[in-house]
């Protein structure tokens, strides 16, 4: 699985901070409590990067987001602290990818009782 090594690493760290914490705050904090796993550990991150979204292969960028963290410039992790994850949101993490010329991202819910992830894995070819 692309990058599996480095997804493994950043599920294993929100397990973590899923343990410590619980369900019931909100995502600002599990944000924050991720960037200081992903520090201990030596993940390369960015947190709150702005990042272009281009449309099909045109190189001009038709605007900006910001996503939670780009973890080694090559995996895009959106936090949620929802009750349950639903299709809008793989639907969502689906369309940064492709907008951002990624190929693999997390979807992360610290809302649950349990941790709740789904890797994601898109190719931007047509």
């Amino acid at each position: 699985m692309l990058y599996e090594d480095i997804t493994e690493k950043i599920i294993g760290c929100a397990m973590r901070v899923h343990s410590f914490l619980g369900n019931g705050f909100q995502e600002l904090i599990y944000q924050r409590a991720l960037a200081l796993e992903f520090r201990e550990i030596g993940l390369d991150f960015v947190r709150e990067q702005e990042q272009r979204i281009y449309y099909k292969d045109y190189p001009e960028s038709i605007g900006t987001r910001r996503v939670d963290f780009l973890v080694e410039n090559k995996i895009l992790v959106e936090i949620k602290a929802i009750t349950e994850l639903n299709d809008i949101h793989l639907a969502q993490i689906l369309n940064y990818l492709t907008a951002y010329k990624l190929e693999v991202g997390l979807l992360i819910n610290f809302g649950e009782k349990s941790l709740k992830f789904k890797r994601l894995i898109k190719t931007n070819k047509i």
